[in-house]
């Protein structure tokens, strides 16, 4: 039977030995998939109908988040307990968010009909229930965990938002496969962004890593799809609408429309 190198078994070996233990990623997501299903019952199989339960279900979840932090009890700036007792409260306030979001992509999708069917069915609202329940977690300067949320929405939905960014209420996301928000981006209210629309950075130099890298983007402001913009001195003022495919790396002033016109050459046959 061949047997692998006996270097490289050592080098692998020596990997394992040295890395650092951290909550397993398939218990981190099912953990916060069981409090997004707890939360929005549309989603779950099985509906809770007594109070008592209920309670013991947020007591099993409390549990659950404190034995995750107690697994990278090192890397935190305050105990699991102190931390898990932070969050827990913050839970009401996300809740609130999120049917805010569902409201805005209700009344902004001529498409959708109900409130049943975004949470049940639309990308937009898995992406942002995983990615407020993540912010509240890195507002705790909880390491990793966020991103490892985010990350899991952004491979079921295309998605990606990085848990730093700051979403202010009635949020939409429209189609959304392809959106990117960056880490240090602010979003206002009642903002409305269409698929792979790109709010990043200009640049990725590692050097700028603590400072402000990605755009803001003002209240009631209408991205429309392949819209780029980037850099973190840029402002889009409120209730502009930046178009299709437009590539923007300056601020605008609020009530802007800007639209990109291609240039076109027919040829006459």
């Amino acid at each position: 039977m061949p047997m692998l190198p006996e270097k490289f078994l050592s080098e692998l070996l020596d990997r394992h030995v040295n890395t650092e233990a951290f909550p397993a990623t398939s218990d981190i997501k099912k953990l916060f998939t069981k409090i997004v299903l707890t939360l929005f019952p549309e989603q779950a199989r099985k509906q809770i109908v007594q109070l008592d339960d209920l309670r013991l279900v947020w007591e099993s979840i409390e549990n659950g988040l404190e034995s995750l932090l107690h697994d990278m009890a090192d890397k935190l700036a305050d105990t699991p307990q102190n931390i898990t007792a932070r969050y827990m409260d913050r839970i009401p306030g996300i809740y609130q968010l999120l049917l805010t979001d569902v409201e805005a992509m209700v009344n902004g999708d001529p498409a959708a009909t109900t409130d049943y069917e975004v949470i049940r069915t639309y990308p937009g609202f898995y992406a942002l229930a995983f990615y407020r329940l993540a912010h509240g977690l890195h507002a705790e300067n909880v390491p990793l965990i966020p991103r490892i949320l985010t990350e899991y929405a952004h491979s079921k939905t295309g998605i990606d938002i990085h848990p730093g960014a700051q979403i202010d209420q009635y949020f939409f996301m429209d189609h959304g496969t392809g959106i990117v928000i960056g880490e240090t981006c602010v979003i206002g209210k009642r903002v409305k962004i269409y698929q792979g629309v790109t709010l990043g950075a200009l640049s990725v130099d590692k050097s700028m890593a603590s400072t402000k890298r990605h755009p803001s983007i003002e209240d009631g402001v209408v991205i429309y799809s392949g819209a780029t913009i980037l850099g973190g001195d840029t402002i889009v003022g409120a209730n502009s609408t930046i178009g299709g495919n437009v590539w923007l790396t300056r601020s605008v002033a609020p009530n802007t429309k800007i639209y990109h016109q291609e240039n076109q050459k027919i040829i006459q046959e």
